[in-house]
């Protein structure tokens, strides 16, 4: 195959060339070749690796349905079972939001996603199921990770440790956690949990943490305590982790190296706060840091709409960013950052002005978008779009190819 007349990350007019899933060549564009085989117009777009969306709960999803009002409270507890009063009753049956959600993700240029699963004693393995059968369904247009997920927590309703262990057993890529002290109570139990499932599934773990402050980094040591003791590095990911900036300068320092030494990464889904690790920091020190979009438009959140590349324009402006390689690097993190979470054959993003993903060797997990520039694509967030997973083309303006 042939991507003909594209900008690889924005830079001049070029001709790609894939030989099956793999970039094999990249040349100055020739207006005048005469291309054989199966060619694929770029027309001047730019070429962009994939979005990996890695931290999105398809399990709750109610893209495609009428807007309803929020109906949550505050806190996870509180929000936990708004959803359990709910999910049931949608207007359409579970596997069909699930498969639709993905399915619209992938049209609009994602290829590689991690997806929560809840389990707990209200849906049991139901959710995970619903998540399983979106996967399969899209085996060759995505890749999918499937995280089990305590939403609900692991000890507060008795059963749930049966129902996450039955995950596993059926295949969960990535074993959950969540809100050790404030959800548990209990930290030593729940992550003695989290990490001995973990091991004996042999899954990496993905963990919740919405604690604030010195609650937050009390539990990320417990963590980092037992990925060095279990030698777990680059098996553990943090996912949210507010409020980890919030103490001081050294004690953002000392975490953030801590990350880049033990291989930890961090799932942002951009939000709006102020107590965060820097993204640049982060990226400068080599940890690996990816984005997702968490609920979609579900019963914890009106927000979310299945494109990366909004959650890319979110990214930079939560972090108030304006110059080029800062919007770029958020482009880089929204893509190869996330990738090489769900695939360490994926090296972790050089800092902030590393561009990866777009060379001779690269998996063709690829994105044709409309754009003067890479910032100008994340501003002006495109519809002509070209989505490439393994070297095949699998959606095209907008549109799964073949559904």
């Amino acid at each position: 195959m042939l991507i003909r007349d594209v900008r690889p990350w924005g830079g001049e007019r070029s001709d790609v060339e894939l030989s099956g899933t793999r970039i094999a060549a990249i040349r100055p564009h020739d207006p005048a070749a005469a291309p054989a085989g199966e060619v694929v117009e770029g027309r001047g777009r730019l070429l962009l690796p994939s979005f990996s969306d890695v931290h999105v709960h398809l399990d709750s999803t109610r893209v495609g349905l009428p807007f309803r009002p929020h109906t949550g409270g505050p806190g996870v507890w509180t929000m936990t079972m708004n959803d359990r009063e709910n999910w049931r009753t949608a207007e359409v049956p579970l596997p069909e939001r699930v498969a639709g959600t993905l399915e619209r993700m992938i049209a609009r240029g994602t290829t590689r996603v991690r997806s929560y699963a809840q389990v707990d004693v209200d849906c049991k393995l139901e959710k995970f199921d619903a998540v399983v059968a979106a996967k399969e369904k899209f085996a060759g247009r995505a890749d999918v990770q499937i995280m089990t997920f305590p939403q609900a927590g692991i000890l507060r309703e008795k059963g749930t440790v049966d129902h996450l262990e039955a995950s596993l057993k059926a295949g969960a890529d990535v074993m959950g956690g969540i809100d050790p002290c404030s959800l548990d109570k209990d930290p030593k139990q729940h992550l003695d949990i989290v990490f001995g499932l973990a091991e004996k599934y042999q899954v990496e773990v993905d963990i919740h943490l919405h604690e604030p402050g010195h609650l937050g980094v009390f539990s990320t040591d417990l963590i980092l305590e037992r990925t060095r003791a279990l030698g777990m590095q680059g098996k553990v990911t943090l996912s949210h982790a507010y409020e980890l900036g919030s103490i001081s300068e050294s004690v953002s320092r000392r975490l953030i190296d801590a990350f880049a030494e033990l291989d930890v990464a961090m799932a942002t889904v951009a939000p709006s706060v102020s107590n965060q690790l820097s993204l640049a920091d982060l990226t400068e020190a080599g940890v690996r840091v990816g984005l997702g979009e968490d609920g979609q438009r579900d019963y914890w959140s009106p927000y979310g709409n299945c494109d990366m590349l909004d959650r890319t324009w979110q990214l930079a402006f939560t972090n108030n960013y304006r110059r080029d390689e800062l919007i770029e690097m958020s482009l880089a993190v929204a893509t190869l950052g996330g990738a090489s979470i769900m695939d360490h054959d994926v090296p972790r993003l050089k800092g902030i002005a590393d561009r990866p993903g777009l060379a001779v060797g690269d998996r063709a997990d690829l994105l044709l978008v409309d754009g003067e520039t890479p910032s100008s694509a994340v501003m002006d967030r495109g519809t002509d779009r070209t989505v490439l997973h393994d070297g095949v083309v699998v959606a095209d303006q907008l549109a799964v190819i073949g559904v």
